[in-house]
């Protein structure tokens, strides 16, 4: 390997690593944010035809090395930390509540809810939850949810949540607070989850795990610098002998 391919290849490494560190870092800040999922950056080996397409560099990249391919969310359930706020709903099981937002209809699994200026069961930010039958008016004071979704205020029923699943999960695209949008993954109804009242699904980020993770990448990193430099130095090195020696 020439040092022109030694340098790509430590560069790339570096890049690789800063990627990595980027997204441990949004999970970490996020690890106490309800029902939020965390990423995995993924990463895949070009096939040769990616090499010999005009790029050029393609003569620096050598056997083929895993390049990133984007962020891929965890969809695996978090804890259930109980709250005692009949407004706090968790999923237990595979599924999502369903947000109208302007820009349309969004999936969340964070439960924490309130009811907004309009008087219906909505998201902290103001979005409407839905229901089988639309909105959920809540007026009363007295609110209780079952275990499948039935809300009741005052002892009345006034609607049934909307819980469904999706055909493709990653598919879905996340739209920030803990939103996500549907890809053009097609939804049914959820089975076989449950609804708890007065709990919240914490974030799926393991603290130790993560941070153990950002220790090594960071040492990673500063490796692959140290070799940059290394190599930069031994090029200036090489250019000066050869003016010499000219």
């Amino acid at each position: 390997m020439s040092l022109t391919q030694a340098m790509y290849a430590a560069s790339v490494g570096a890049f690789n690593n800063q990627q990595r560190l980027d997204v441990l870092t949004n999970n970490l800040a996020n690890i106490n944010t309800p029902g939020f999922k965390q990423d995995r950056l993924v990463f895949r080996v070009p096939v040769e035809s990616e090499k010999e397409g005009g790029s050029q560099t393609s003569y620096l990249q050598g056997s083929a090395s895993p390049i990133p391919s984007g962020a891929r969310t965890d969809f695996s359930q978090g804890m259930l930390r109980h709250t005692d706020n009949a407004l706090d709903l968790a999923l237990d099981g595979t599924g999502f509540f369903c947000i109208q937002t302007p820009e349309g209809k969004h999936y969340t699994r964070n439960g924490r809810f309130t009811v907004n200026e309009d008087g219906v069961l909505a998201t902290m930010g103001g979005h409407p939850v839905l229901g089988k039958g639309g909105e959920i008016r809540i007026d009363g004071s007295d609110v209780s949810v079952d275990e499948e979704g039935n809300v009741s205020v005052d002892g009345n029923e006034v609607g049934t949540l909307k819980v469904v699943s999706v055909s493709q999960p990653a598919s879905l695209k996340k739209m920030g607070n803990t939103l996500f949008a549907s890809g053009g993954s097609d939804e049914k109804e959820a089975e076989g989850v449950k609804i708890r009242e007065g709990y919240l699904e914490t974030s799926n980020v393991n603290s130790i795990k993560v941070m153990t993770e950002m220790i090594d990448i960071s040492r990673s990193y500063e490796s692959y610098q140290k070799t940059i430099q290394f190599l930069n130095d031994a090029t200036k090195k090489s250019i000066n002998e050869v003016g010499r020696l000219a």
